[in-house]
């Protein structure tokens, strides 16, 4: 039953691939809109070269960008409510949640960074400011809406990567655990403190920190409301790489557009395999995984992409892959 069950949704998973030529001209529309979601505050240049600008506008909570040239395909989703530190709110959420829909619809996303648009911040976690005002019977719905929004954000189809430059306190770090891939600065600061408020992680910390650094280390953090460096993190594992901070704030950024572009010229459709298959796999006994791996694989042979692969292998030339 398990494996036919994720038979199945490697297959509702390889559906997406073949979003219709009406849908990918509606959401080029969209993308090229001067709205909330145009990353206009970061300019990137081949180069990877950033430049900020700041807005108090709730519309500007928070701004992505689909770059273009030779990093189409790379989605920049940047948090930008330099005010309150980046914290969590009605509103970032549900601009998340859209932004989240338009790039699990888009066939053309190859990865995603999640990133913060305010120095030395990247989520401070929940808005307590708005918490406060809530009645009691809102905050539960809230952290419910916010944990499905962070598991919609972890089941993304394709790499996430998250680019921690600063502060990720609670919710914040939480959104971080839910992607592929953690890069931090070395000067960034992480944690899952919400005991120090007498509560507990209530949108994954629970399940994906002990997941990620080893149940024993992640009640150690959880219990105490550790908060540990980019340098600790990484010797916990809990970011990939740790990179010296630069003067511009922006040196984990910058590192995971660099990974980006690495992943970039790959076959989306294997790449999307690979995750899906990876992210099925690890939750079973290895039987079960090797089945979802043959099931993933069996959606990449009849692919032109493939085609294309063993073209450029024997013409000694690099690949061009359409996802298709």
């Amino acid at each position: 039953m398990a494996v036919l069950v994720a038979c199945r949704s490697v297959w509702q998973a390889f559906r997406v691939q073949s979003v219709g030529r009406e849908n990918a001209c509606r959401l080029a529309a969209t993308f090229s809109c001067s709205g909330p979601h145009v990353l206009s505050s970061r300019v990137l240049s081949s180069r990877g070269a950033v430049t900020r600008h700041y807005s108090s506008d709730s519309k500007d909570d928070l701004r992505v960008r689909y770059l273009d040239g030779e990093d189409s395909g790379i989605v920049v989703v940047g948090i930008n409510r330099p005010k309150a530190k980046n914290a969590i709110s009605k509103n970032l959420v549900k601009m998340m949640f859209e932004a989240v829909e338009d790039i699990k619809t888009n066939n053309k996303v190859r990865s995603v960074i999640l990133c913060s648009l305010v120095p030395g911040i990247f989520c401070a976690g929940a808005d307590l400011k708005e918490r406060a005002k809530m009645h009691q019977s809102e905050v539960g719905p809230f952290v419910s809406k916010a944990r499905a929004l962070i598991t919609e954000l972890g089941n993304l189809p394709v790499p996430t990567i998250a680019a921690i430059d600063g502060a990720a306190l609670g919710g914040g770090l939480e959104m971080a655990l839910a992607c592929d891939i953690r890069i931090s600065s070395n000067t960034a600061k992480m944690g899952l403190v919400e005991t120090k408020l007498a509560i507990i992680p209530g949108a994954g910390g629970t399940q994906r920190l002990p997941r990620v650094i080893g149940v024993s280390l992640a009640k150690e953090l959880i219990f105490a409301a550790r908060v540990v460096d980019g340098t600790e993190a990484h010797q916990m594992g809990l970011v990939s790489h740790s990179v010296e901070q630069n003067n511009s704030g922006d040196a984990a950024y910058l590192r995971a557009l660099e990974l980006a572009r690495e992943i970039n010229p790959q076959g989306p459709i294997a790449i999307r395999m690979a995750k899906l298959a990876i992210n099925q796999g690890i939750e079973v006994d290895l039987s079960t995984g090797l089945a979802i791996e043959e099931a993933c694989y069996s959606q990449v042979i009849p692919t032109k992409d493939r085609l294309e692969g063993l073209a450029a292998f024997k013409e000694k030339r690099r690949p061009h892959y359409k996802g298709e």
